[in-house]
């Protein structure tokens, strides 16, 4: 059995890589731990999502790479942490060319690559964004289609969850179709989002199904990100819940087209060799569930912007028949982080130098063999709140909070005072953690003098009204 090494992890290797599974990376927008049916919502229907749920394994403590889209996104596709190449927060910088992303891995296994719905890496147009000229749209300018991606229909933000074409979040921000702007009014533009999305990212599937080729097909919804509205078929069925019904008949939109998915890898015979993750890209819109911003966090402290769980910790779920448990449960503590490695292992891949990967290989722990992963989860949120999860415990900074995440799910008694030993060992190493990332931040992982850093890197918080490392 082969090892692969990774910045000092090895990962087994050997009779995953022979497999080649088609790959899908899933994830909505703004959902809310509590917004789902197999996380126990019992108003917003979710059978699709459910129902494959079932045929995997249902991640119970899953966390994004942040507390806000563009960071988390970032990690997915990565493997490393957020800041490492300048993507501190929503809308700021991009996707570096230099960076090793899962599509230029798997295009250089041989997979069809596609992406379809948000991309927020960066602009799609240098002459224009969703943000306006402050977006900074030329040296931003990061599109898929020069990331590795031989397909792509995006945008380069969010946008209305019915009709995405058109209203205020679609000026500057059009849906490109592999590097073409669609004009608003296109009819097939009209109607629910996510069935936009998918109509783009069947074609692709059926295509590499019908050429024996093996796929990595990146679907990122815009449900339910505001703008939020539903159709008239959708708020009749939450007829009675006021403005909320908009935000639950956009879930369920998306819902129906995640069934579409899974209906077109069982007609094209993929099914039992595509490896799906499903997950949110942060904690839900507003201060509390209220209206149109109705997302819930089934009691996790805190929701999106916030490093408490509520802004983190998000629905997930991972389908590998054959491989991964049906119908079951895991609790251990994973994040976004870990699908570059996760997915590297499984096809064999070497990395080519020795830059830092965040993420750690967690196919052990989805197929039951390995009850944890074994280092930190660090988190920075826009320049200014930090945090690490290890072992359980969660401490942040700048503040010295220190949760025990086993027995204090809603994060409200500190134990930084009873147990200071803990508090600073973790404070320590969250501190070199951002360390080792300021370093990255300035290039210190390409071998590419070309690399300029858009924007300054801001110290780390470590006392209250204080900055320094």
């Amino acid at each position: 059995m082969k090892c692969v090494l990774i910045a000092g992890m090895v990962l087994v290797a050997g009779a995953w890589a022979a497999e080649k599974p088609n790959i899908i990376l899933m994830m909505a927008d703004d959902l809310g731990y509590g917004d789902t049916g197999f996380n126990g919502n019992t108003i917003i229907q979710t059978p699709s999502l459910d129902a494959l749920a079932e045929k995997g394994v249902v991640l119970t403590h899953f966390y994004s790479g942040n507390s806000v889209c563009s960071p988390t996104r970032a990690t997915c596709l990565t493997g490393r942490h957020h800041d490492r190449f300048g993507i501190y927060t929503a809308n700021k910088g991009h996707l570096p060319k230099q960076e090793i992303t899962l599509a230029k891995m798997l295009k250089e296994q041989g997979y069809a690559t596609g992406h379809f719905g948000k991309w927020h890496l960066g602009t799609l147009s240098k002459t224009e964004s969703s943000k306006g000229l402050k977006r900074k749209p030329e040296l931003n300018y990061a599109p898929p289609w020069e990331r590795d991606y031989d397909a792509s229909f995006v945008t380069e933000s969010a946008i209305c969850t019915w009709n995405p074409g058109l209203g205020k979040r679609a000026k500057g921000n059009p849906f490109y179709e592999n590097g073409i702007a669609l004009d608003g009014s296109d009819e097939s533009l009209k109607g629910g989002a996510a069935r936009v999305v998918v109509d783009r990212a069947v074609p692709f599937i059926e295509k590499a199904a019908s050429e024996n080729k093996p796929f990595f097909a990146v679907v990122w919804f815009h449900a339910p990100h505001e703008d939020i509205e539903a159709g008239p078929d959708y708020l009749k069925m939450y007829e009675g819940h006021g403005d909320a019904a908009h935000f639950y008949g956009c879930i369920t939109e998306l819902d129906e087209q995640v069934g579409r998915i899974v209906q077109t890898l069982e007609k094209t015979g993929t099914a039992d060799n595509t490896l799906i993750f499903f997950c949110s890209d942060n904690g839900p819109e507003g201060k509390e569930a209220k209206g149109r911003r109705a997302g819930t966090t089934d009691g996790l402290r805190g929701r999106k912007r916030a490093l408490y769980d509520g802004g983190v910790r998000v629905p997930a779920f991972a389908v590998w028949p054959g491989k991964i448990q049906p119908d079951s449960r895991n609790d251990a503590i994973l994040s976004t982080l870990d699908y570059f490695p996760t997915i590297g292992s499984i096809v064999d891949y070497t990395m080519p130098d020795a830059r830092p990967i965040d993420g750690e290989n967690v196919l052990p722990v989805l197929t039951g063999k390995a009850s944890k992963r074994s280092g930190a989860i660090p988190f920075r949120y826009s320049g200014g709140t930090s945090s690490l999860v290890k072992d359980g415990y969660k401490f942040i900074l700048p503040d010295r909070e220190l949760y025990d995440l086993s027995k204090d799910r809603p994060e409200e008694n500190n134990l930084s005072s009873a147990m200071p030993e803990r508090a600073s060992d973790m404070e320590r190493e969250l501190i070199a953690f951002f360390q080792s990332v300021e370093n990255s931040q300035a290039g210190g992982d390409y071998n590419d003098p070309s690399y300029k850093p858009v924007d300054a890197w801001k110290p780390l918080k470590t006392e209250q009204g204080k900055k320094g490392n």
